[in-house]
């Protein structure tokens, strides 16, 4: 008689099924699954595991079992194994699978094959069912892992984000540079703090503005022109200017960039090159005044050698000119031509000695001078030089320093300014003479090429002219240069005063503007020595009688013959000489005395200083006379001459020569 299916059974796994859904984790699923399968007629005990490992449920529990993975290893070489269920032949395995997985295994230990079977159907269908459950709550695991292994990333990469804009942001705000972010059309959507100190703005008034209402070149045309190059090119930098909330305007340069996101942004670093701008302007004047100041010196070492070269010349046309003149017997017409030649000659001299003065050749005799007194004493002789309409005012300094320098030279730098001053007013206007105690620091230094440092005297002499603009200013200095009519001036004038300055250690610098007049501020170094100040002598008439013996040494042989025969027609024993080695030749062979050396100072292989002393140690109370068109270094430093030496510039006349060979002759010892 076949055994009929218990119904109650069915329901109970049937149930089973429909409610396995409501237990929370993998273990209680498996217990109650458990527990409805061992109520199965003929099975005695189940069990099951996950993975590698039996659960502790039923009669199985407990560290007893053996593992998973070793179970079902017997299971698949069907080798004998006995664990607490029984032997292997007693025990059936339902995997726990899907379609992908294994999870684990329902293990049943059967001693009636029969009655089981006949409830396998069911059975298989609660393994399955539990499979799929099992299945999906671990994906929803694996789900709710990723989920929340998502959220932690996207929270951490949110958090670095906001991490990195923070950083971002305070690194703009901080940076020494200004910073713009733009649309494509120029509108300003994001500034930092720094273009807000730079611009005066702040940064919700910048955030309402564009490019073209700062930039003060670019217009908003020229804007949109130049943002589509930079979408084609990527990058650019360039200079421009902007303008201020106070109108003021200001150097910056631009670094900009362009980034194709949001529409366009153009990412823009701007930086103050106002310093820098200033810097290049001081600098280029600085080069220019160093160019300036050589382009005089190279100027002034050409104009002393063309003067000395052409004194020579002028001395035989002189010495020539009036040698005729004192022939008799002359007509009127020759003599007229002749009295001509003398004057042109002369005022070629003058000529020359100017450009001496502007080469710094000029042979002069310093004096302790308080500037106060010198140009006192010449204020009634300028007076006579400017017209009736022009008012010159003179200002005295207070416990004024003293400076060694010629009065001469003085004279010349007053006449030359106040004739220029006067020139350049026109109607009623005022000159202005200045003196006062100065200090040129080391800032005025590194402002002004060849300025030094130290205690000076200022002359400054101001005019109410019509001024000069900077192209003129930058010539005013240069031999020849002028701006006056053909015929109205040399253009030595002031490159005589420039000489002088120079020659006595001294600076210049002139300020005009076309308009507002000029200002001469001439600073001479303050004498640091003997503060005693000198007393003019008075000049000694010149003895009549001429019986000296005078040795004559002069390379031109044009000029030491026409002096030759000026001096032996005043009376005078003439030994001449055409180079040095002649001279010391003849000192050494003449018995008689010579009372005078008479040399030109710049001669080949000797100069006449080295001349004078061989000499002296042959005639030890040999007196001396230097000629020159200007002096050399190595016998007058700094154009002054030494104690005991004397001097003649040349060309000179023959009264001028007499009159000084009388002085030192009868110049007591």
């Amino acid at each position: 008689m076949t055994k009929q299916i218990d119904l109650g059974i069915i329901g109970e796994i049937v149930s089973a099924i429909s409610i396995i859904h409501v237990f929370p984790s993998e273990e209680s699923i498996g217990e109650f699954v458990v527990s409805r399968l061992k109520n199965i007629p003929g099975c005695t005990n189940a069990g099951i595991c996950f993975r590698e490992k039996i659960l502790p449920t039923g009669d199985i529990a407990g560290d007893k079992c053996s593992e998973c993975a070793l179970y079902r290893m017997s299971l698949s070489n069907q080798e004998e194994y006995s664990c607490l269920l029984g032997k292997k032949e007693d025990i059936t395995v339902y995997p726990l699978e899907t379609i992908s997985l294994i999870y684990g295994y329902i293990i049943l230990k059967i001693t009636d094959n029969d009655k089981f079977m006949k409830y396998e159907p069911f059975i298989k269908n609660l393994v399955n069912s539990t499979a799929l459950l099992i299945e999906n709550r671990r994906q929803e695991k694996m789900l709710k892992e990723y989920n929340s292994s998502l959220e932690e990333g996207v929270e951490k990469r949110t958090r670095e984000l906001h991490e990195s804009e923070e950083q971002h942001k305070l690194i703009l705000q901080t940076a020494m540079d200004g910073f713009w972010l733009c649309d494509g059309t120029g509108r300003l959507l994001e500034v930092n703090e720094t273009y807000c100190r730079l611009s005066g703005y702040s940064m919700d008034e910048l955030l309402t503005k564009k490019i073209s209402d700062i930039d003060v070149i670019e217009s908003p045309a020229d804007t949109e022109i130049h943002i589509q190059k930079l979408i084609k090119r990527g990058d650019d930098r360039f200079e421009t200017k902007h303008r201020r909330k106070d109108g003021s305007i200001f150097d910056v340069e631009i670094s900009v960039q362009y980034r194709p996101y949001d529409g366009g942004r153009c990412v823009v670093f701007i930086r103050d090159i106002s310093e820098l701008k200033r810097s290049q302007i001081e600098n280029a004047k600085l080069e220019s005044q160093l160019l300036h100041s050589q382009k005089m010196e190279l100027v002034g070492r050409l104009a002393g050698g063309i003067a000395h070269d052409f004194n020579n010349m002028l001395g035989v046309i002189l010495g020539n000119a009036e040698l005729a003149m004192l022939e008799g017997n002359l007509s009127p017409e020759l003599l007229e031509k002749l009295n001509e030649i003398s004057s042109t000659a002369t005022r070629s001299a003058d000529l020359t000695k100017k450009l001496l003065a502007f080469a710094r050749k000029q042979a002069i005799a310093p004096q302790i001078l308080n500037l106060n007194d010198t140009v006192s004493e010449m204020l009634k002789m300028l007076k006579r030089l400017i017209s009736e309409n022009t008012e010159l005012v003179w200002q005295q300094g207070e416990n004024l320093w003293l400076i060694n320098m010629d009065p001469g030279q003085v004279d010349q730098i007053l006449v030359n300014l106040v004739v220029n001053a006067q020139d350049a007013i026109s109607g009623p206007g005022k000159i202005i003479i200045q003196v006062c105690n100065s200090t040129i620091d080391d800032y005025l230094c590194s402002t002004k090429v060849g300025f030094t440092p130290g205690e000076y005297v200022k002359l400054t002499v101001s005019d109410t002219g019509c001024g000069m603009n900077e192209e003129t200013l930058a010539h005013i200095f240069e031999p020849f240069f002028t701006t006056k009519p053909k015929g109205k001036g040399t253009g030595l004038g002031l490159a005589t005063v420039y000489g002088i300055i120079k020659q006595n250690n001294g600076v210049v610098n002139v300020y005009s503007e076309p308009g507002h007049g000029t200002s001469f501020n001439i600073f001479l170094p303050r004498h640091q020595g003997n503060f005693a100040i000198q007393k003019k002598e008075m000049a000694r008439e010149p003895m009549i009688p001429c019986y000296e013996t005078i040795l004559l040494v002069e390379d031109e042989l044009g000029l030491l013959n026409i002096t030759s025969t000026i001096l032996e027609s005043h009376g005078y024993n003439i030994l001449s000489a055409y180079s040095p080695e002649e001279a010391i030749r003849i000192a050494k062979e003449y018995t008689g005395n010579i009372h005078l050396l008479v040399t030109d100072i710049i001669m080949p292989g000797m100069n006449g200083l080295e001349l004078s002393k061989q000499l002296i140690s042959i005639v030890p109370q040999l007196k001396c006379l230097f000629m020159s068109g200007y002096s050399n270094e190595t016998i007058a430093p700094n154009g002054a001459m030494n104690e005991g030496h004397f001097f003649l510039q040349k060309p000179f006349t023959l009264k001028e020569l007499t009159t000084t060979l009388r002085k030192i002759l009868d110049k007591r010892p």
